[in-house]
C-alpha cells in the first residue's frame, strides 16, 4: 500500500504555517501595538517579552517555504508570480523589523526612528501576509500549471480587506501575549486595548466569512453544497464561544486564558480556510496531487524533515520553558 505523500506534506506545511502565524503573529502584533504606548519603559518591557524567542519563531516560515519548494514546486511557478510584490514587501518588512530590534537599544538619538521602523516593518509584513492569503482564497488563474493572470490580480478589495484583518488578528494576539507576560499598569492597559480589538476582529471574521460565501461560489459550495455542513458547523459556533470566553476572562482578570483562547480563535480561522480550499493547494483548480513533485523527491525530503522537525519543535519549546514567567520593568534588556 503506497503512502499518500502529498497529504502528509500538506499536513507538515500546514502545521509549519500555523505555527508561524501563532508564534510570529504575537510578536508582529507587539509592533502594531507600539503606537498606543509611547512610554519608553513600557515599550522596553514589551520588547523584552519577545526578545528571547522572536527570531526562533520565524524558523517555521523558513520550514514552510522550503517544504513547499521541495514537495509542491508547481506552487512556486503559480503562487509566487501571482504575488511577487506583496511577498517582496513582506520580506522587506521583516528585515526592517529585525534591524530595528537589533539596533534600537544601541541607538540614542535615533531610537525613535528605529521604533518607527519596528512599527512600519511589523505592519508591512502583516498586511502583505493578509493580501497573499486573500489572493489565494479568491483564486489564482492557472493554465497548464502556469500562472496566466495579471501580476496585479492580488490587488483587490477582498485581498486588501484580508490584509487589514490579519493586522487586527496579530494585534489581538500581541495583547493576549502581553497580558500573560506583564503585570501592573501595563497589563491593565493591555486588557483595555484588547476589548475593542477583539470586537473589531469579530467583525472582520464575519465580513470575510460572508464575503467568501457570497462572492466565491466554489467556497459557498464547499460549505453548503457538499453535504458536510454538519461537520463544518462547529467552526463558527466555536468562534463565537472563544470570543465570549476571551471577554469573560478579561473581566475576571485571567492572565493566560485570553492568549490561549485567541490562539484557538486563530486555529479556527485557519481550519475554516483549509475547509474552504481543500483539496486544492492553489484555488480554484490546482489540487495537492496536481502540484506535487515526484514520489521519490517527496520521500527524500520527508526523511530529512522527519529528522529536523522534532529538533526545531524541541528547540522552540525549550525557549519558552527557559524564558517563562513575567517580564518586569528594569529586567535585563535585549542585547
Amino acid at each position: 500500500m503506497q503512502i499518500d505523500l502529498p497529504v502528509i506534506w500538506v499536513a507538515i506545511i500546514g502545521l509549519s504555517v500555523f505555527l508561524y502565524v501563532m508564534l510570529d503573529g504575537f510578536d508582529l502584533g507587539i509592533g502594531l501595538l507600539f503606537p498606543f504606548f509611547e512610554d519608553k519603559a513600557d515599550r522596553q518591557v514589551m520588547l523584552n517579552t519577545i526578545a528571547p524567542v522572536w527570531d526562533g519563531n520565524e524558523t517555521f516560515l523558513v520550514l514552510g517555504g522550503a517544504g513547499l519548494y521541495g514537495a509542491f514546486p508547481v506552487v512556486y511557478s503559480t503562487l509566487l508570480p501571482a504575488n511577487y510584490l506583496p511577498l517582496i514587501l513582506m520580506v522587506v518588512g521583516l528585515i526592517f523589523r529585525g534591524a530595528a530590534f537589533e539596533l534600537r537599544n544601541r541607538a540614542t538619538r535615533t531610537q525613535h526612528a528605529w521604533d518607527l521602523a519596528f512599527i512600519a516593518g511589523s505592519a508591512l509584513a502583516g498586511v502583505c501576509q493578509g493580501i497573499v492569503l486573500g489572493s489565494l482564497l479568491q483564486g489564482i488563474k492557472i493554465v497548464d500549471q502556469r500562472f496566466a493572470g495579471d501580476p496585479f490580480d492580488w490587488l483587490s478589495p477582498f485581498s486588501l480587506f484580508c490584509g487589514i484583518g490579519v493586522l487586527f488578528t496579530y494585534a489581538t494576539l500581541g495583547c493576549g501575549w502581553l497580558i500573560l507576560k506583564t503585570e501592573g499598569d501595563l497589563q491593565k492597559k493591555m486588557r483595555e486595548v484588547m476589548r475593542p480589538l477583539l470586537a473589531v476582529l469579530l467583525g472582520v471574521i464575519a465580513v470575510v466569512s460572508l464575503w467568501t460565501v457570497i462572492g466565491l461560489p466554489a467556497v459557498a459550495h464547499r460549505w453548503f453544497g457538499s453535504g458536510y455542513l454538519g461537520w463544518f458547523l462547529p467552526v463558527p459556533v466555536l468562534v463565537v464561544a472563544c470570543v465570549w470566553g476571551i471577554y469573560r476572562s478579561l473581566r475576571l482578570q485571567h492572565e493566560a486564558l485570553p492568549f490561549v483562547l485567541t490562539l484557538a480563535l486563530c486555529f479556527l480561522g485557519y481550519s475554516g480556510l483549509l475547509i474552504s480550499i481543500w483539496p486544492n493547494i492553489v484555488p480554484p483548480s490546482l489540487s495537492i496531487w496536481d502540484a506535487s513533485s515526484s514520489h521519490s523527491s517527496q520521500l527524500f525530503t520527508l526523511v530529512g524533515t522527519v529528522i529536523v522537525l522534532p529538533v526545531i519543535l524541541v528547540y522552540n519549546a525549550m525557549q519558552y520553558r527557559v524564558f517563562r514567567g513575567k517580564v518586569r520593568e528594569g529586567d535585563a534588556g535585549y542585547h
